[in-house]
């Protein structure tokens, strides 16, 4: 049985047949250790002399962005990440000043530290970064998990943060951006209910359902509903919806977009997959990525990965797969077309291609635990996803 919440992303299977061992995730921060795995080049580049500082974040109960937010705030250094990692887990990172001659030590907070490794010629980015190494531990499970062993086998699907978890609304809202229904946009960053978010959110935003109710309300939502302030703010000075849209930030805007994206790729896998189509070995006229990530047509006998396109405006037709995303898009009314936005071009995306399955590597389970790495980009929750089976994510921690 596939969990509401699931097919509301757009997952509707499992790439496993395992039973499931139940059980919950992340019950504390220690149950969810994440490390960040950088090329072998990248780390012969860290040394004693260069322009950019290159960091290692340790932090726990804090997101990266607040955790560099309070990093500039305290010491005035300007740090970018190469990935986002939660908060609610321990993880380390690596992050890289941006601006040169600017260092300072190691510096430690109650949430996070940062140790000096060297320093580099020019800044790190997200290229630099190859994947991440987990550790994991299951409360509550029942016993047979050194039984799985399908690791290999499991669908690159885009996990519940990418939608909002708690409030599954990130990819509505994308959509309402491409449909240009910029006042549905705001209703739904200002309305949108779920069962899995708190009572008392649910409450506030069930009152601004009532376009008349917000003048007298901005005061009553709360600060931690930073995005919902801004748009209300601006609606009632300007009562405007694509100003308001426009107020929220930039890479926020882009990330709903993304999201609309996301939703779109996982049904094209469920679909394919559902049909028996071949997600997990390459044939010919497909679109691959090489171990160097480097994309292009399947040449027979070579190591490579299949990939699906991600629909954007430069949507590329000549796949098996545009039977499903064809058939996919007519349901939701979308084109590729609409991912150029002439209201908002900063939002504009061309779409590209991503891995169909998930490269895990190093899989070890002991007891209740279990450890694997991830090349970026892949949700360790979709691997939990197929050893725990849960009936309920979110109460199991997803």
């Amino acid at each position: 049985m596939i969990p509401k919440i699931d097919t509301q992303i757009g997952i509707s299977v499992y790439s496993t047949n395992f039973e499931g061992v139940g059980g919950k995730i992340k019950v504390s921060p220690e149950d969810f250790e994440v490390s960040e795995i950088i090329s072998d080049k990248t780390l012969k580049q860290i040394s004693k002399q260069g322009d950019y500082v290159v960091y290692k974040l340790k932090k726990k109960n804090i997101d990266t962005n607040h955790a560099l937010s309070d990093v500039f705030r305290k010491t005035g250094l300007r740090l970018k990440a190469l990935g986002l990692k939660d908060s609610f887990a321990i993880t380390d990172q690596f992050v890289c000043s941006n601006s040169k001659g600017r260092e300072i030590n190691d510096y430690s907070h109650q949430k996070y530290s940062l140790e000096k490794l060297g320093y580099v010629k020019k800044p790190l980015s997200k290229k630099n970064m190859i994947g991440n190494r987990f550790k994991i531990k299951i409360t509550d499970c029942k016993d047979g998990l050194s039984e799985f062993q399908d690791y290999e086998k499991i669908l690159n699907f885009y996990g519940y943060q990418r939608f909002g978890s708690k409030r599954p609304v990130t990819h509505l809202i994308g959509k309402a951006i491409l449909q240009r229904d910029f006042d549905k946009a705001t209703e739904l960053i200002l309305s949108f209910t779920s069962p899995f978010d708190s009572k008392e959110n649910n409450e506030i935003r069930e009152k601004l359902k009532d376009r008349s109710n917000h003048s007298k309300l901005f005061d009553k939502v709360p600060p931690q509903m930073d995005v919902e302030r801004i748009v209300l703010k601006t609606l009632i000075e300007t009562n405007d919806s694509l100003k308001s849209v426009r107020q929220i930030p930039l890479s926020l805007r882009r990330f709903y977009v993304q999201a609309y994206q996301s939703f779109l790729f996982n049904s094209t896998l469920s679909s394919a997959f559902l049909e028996g189509e071949d997600l997990f070995v390459p044939t010919e006229g497909d679109v691959c990525f090489d171990f160097d990530d480097v994309l292009g047509k399947y040449v027979k006998g070579a190591d490579q990965r299949l990939s699906i396109p991600f629909v954007g405006y430069s949507y590329y037709k000549k796949t098996r797969f545009d039977y499903y995303i064809s058939k996919i898009l007519e349901q939701e009314e979308i084109s590729p077309k609409d991912f150029f936005i002439k209201e908002m071009q900063e939002v504009s995306n061309e779409g590209g291609f991503r891995q169909a399955s998930i490269s895990c590597s190093d899989y070890s389970s002991n007891g209740n635990c279990v450890e694997f790495s991830l090349s970026r980009g892949s949700f360790a929750t979709i691997v939990l996803r197929e050893i725990i089976k849960p009936s309920e994510p979110l109460d199991a921690g997803f």
